[in-house]
């Protein structure tokens, strides 16, 4: 979900500036606890389940970066970050990262002064509706009344398809996720659109979920994905490496079961330096030499986090399709460990 920053360029930037100049990987150690931004609520992605402990696909990364700096995946506090809330809370250093279903755009590497860390999640821009409404396709969407979360480039999206099909629309103003389903399900909105992946959650908590379908056009491309403040290279590294690291796992045959056979060594060289029985991977960003094999073994490899979280096998029920692996036709691809 791709929302813009209620505050202006050079107020967030300025902040970001002077956050970053602490060291964050050292701030994080001392602390002893990551602070994590995610969001107030997307089944699959974050979510506090019935103890009030957070779990999902975003918050499985934020665990991994916790397993790997601090050797304790539950050394999180998640901070649940609205689209108006979350670049202030990570420009002003209440959030070490952000994983919140944030689309990577170019404003917000460049203007904004974050730092994107990688993909994972390629997602795009959807619309679901209620089966009763009788529509098939976004083009028939022209006088629809659409649930939008404002302040984001969901509405610019929004605004430029209809414009582009001569529709006209009105739009219902929401906040977030949480807010957005109440007002669907209460008929406020005809249509309610953010990213696929959002809807697809969204649906799987509705208690007649074969009575909402979510249409087949794809309005724009949301690459989504972590993020930390620029200037903090040490710490974006950290961040970036954790997450390649799940996904390199995956590609490597890695997973939680054959994890502690593999640390042991192989006859892959690759393998042998992720997990750290050879080389000096985990020396050259500060942390031990067994740093990945403990954020692997949070939640498993990238495949094993999407299947446990929004595979198909569970109510959110995605297909890995861009998400899949570069050797499986996927857009899915860690640079090399070497």
């Amino acid at each position: 979900m791709k929302k813009s920053v209620i505050l202006g360029v050079a107020t967030v930037a300025g902040l970001a500036a002077g956050a970053a100049a602490a060291g964050t990987v050292d701030d994080v150690k001392a602390r002893g606890k990551l602070n994590c931004g995610v969001a107030t609520g997307v089944p699959g992605f974050a979510s506090p389940d019935a103890n009030g402990e957070w779990q999902g696909f975003d918050v499985a990364v934020c665990r991994a970066v916790a397993a790997a700096v601090l050797d304790d995946p539950t050394a999180v506090e998640f901070i649940p970050t609205t689209g108006k809330t979350r670049f202030t809370a990570l420009a002003s250093g209440e959030i070490d990262m952000l994983a919140r279903n944030t689309t990577w755009t170019f404003s917000r590497d460049v203007d904004l002064k974050f730092e994107f860390v990688g993909i994972n999640y390629y997602d795009g821009q959807g619309f679901m509706v209620p089966k009763a409404l009788g529509v098939s396709s976004a083009k028939e969407l022209d006088g629809a009344t659409v649930c939008i979360q404002t302040g984001t480039t969901t509405e610019l999206n929004l605004a430029d398809f209809f414009r582009i099909n001569n529709m006209s629309y009105e739009p219902v103003p929401i906040e977030t996720n949480a807010e957005a389903q109440q007002q669907y399900l209460a008929g406020a909105c005809d249509v309610y659109t953010t990213d696929a992946s959002g809807l697809a959650a969204t649906r799987a908590t509705f208690e007649n979920a074969a009575d909402h379908v979510i249409l087949p056009e794809i309005i724009s491309k949301e690459p989504l994905g972590p993020l930390v403040r620029h200037g903090d290279h040490e710490w974006g590294d950290v961040v970036r490496w954790t997450l390649n690291a799940l996904i390199a796992a995956e590609e490597m045959g890695v997973t939680s079961a054959n994890i502690d056979e593999m640390a042991a060594g192989t006859d892959n060289p690759e393998v042998n330096r992720l997990l750290g029985s050879e080389g000096t991977l985990g020396e050259m960003l500060g942390l031990d030499a067994t740093w990945a094999q403990r954020a692997i073994k949070v939640g498993g490899n990238y495949g094993e986090v999407f299947a446990k979280n929004i595979g198909e096998e569970t109510p959110i029920g995605l297909a890995r399709g861009l998400n899949a692996q570069w050797t499986d036709g996927g857009l899915l691809y860690a640079p090399p460990f070497r």
